[in-house]
């Protein structure tokens, strides 16, 4: 899933998507939305110059279905979504490999254990920013059908819900893999969960 982070920049409103892990970083803030990024990005560069970070909103949604009404009234959607908002600041270098095990582990899990670990100039190179999951809110809406009783509407026009979910195709190797039919175990794991729900 993408995170899309909203902040100011030169007086207007920015979002843009990235992906996020989840940690406790044992900061004494608890678990922690982490976005890693360019050392030279507006908003990384705000929250290490800011000591109280800088203000953001972020939202990670999910559509599950479309709905579909037999007016334009009941025209809707199956999703699952969380909004949260607070000061997104920097993480201390002393704590980014931290923060970016946790990052890789939530967008494919197991996969660090595969890699190498970052070195010390490309930990000195990416900005990471946490923002505490203090403000929060999701909501899951996944009841309506398309139909509102005593609408008028004849109930020879098909409604109902389109179901949608993701999928995962066939990976694909870099073209410099010595064997590109032997897949990790983090992919084949990642690939299967995401096919079988």
């Amino acid at each position: 899933m993408i995170a899309h982070i909203g902040f100011v920049r030169s007086g207007w409103p920015v979002v843009l998507p990235f992906h996020f892990g989840l940690a406790d970083l044992h900061d004494g803030l608890g678990e922690q939305m982490i976005i890693h990024g360019s050392t030279g990005g507006h908003a990384f560069q705000e929250a290490a110059a800011r000591p109280e970070g800088v203000p953001v909103s972020v939202c990670v949604s999910l559509n599950d279905g479309l709905v579909l009404g037999r007016s334009l009234y009941d025209i809707g959607a199956h999703y699952r979504s969380v909004v949260a908002y607070g000061h997104a600041h920097a993480v201390p270098e002393d704590l980014r490999g931290v923060a970016l095990d946790a990052l890789v582990d939530h967008v494919i899990p197991g996969r660090r254990k595969e890699v190498r670990p970052p070195s010390r100039k490309e930990i000195a190179s990416t900005a990471v920013i946490a923002i505490p999951l203090t403000h929060a809110s999701a909501k899951i809406a996944d009841e309506s059908t398309g139909d509102t009783p005593g609408d008028g509407q004849s109930r020879e026009l098909w409604a109902g819900v389109i179901p949608l979910r993701l999928r995962a195709r066939t990976p694909v190797a870099s073209p410099e893999s010595m064997d590109p039919e032997d897949l990790p175990r983090s992919v084949w794991h990642f690939v299967d969960a995401l096919n079988d729900h």
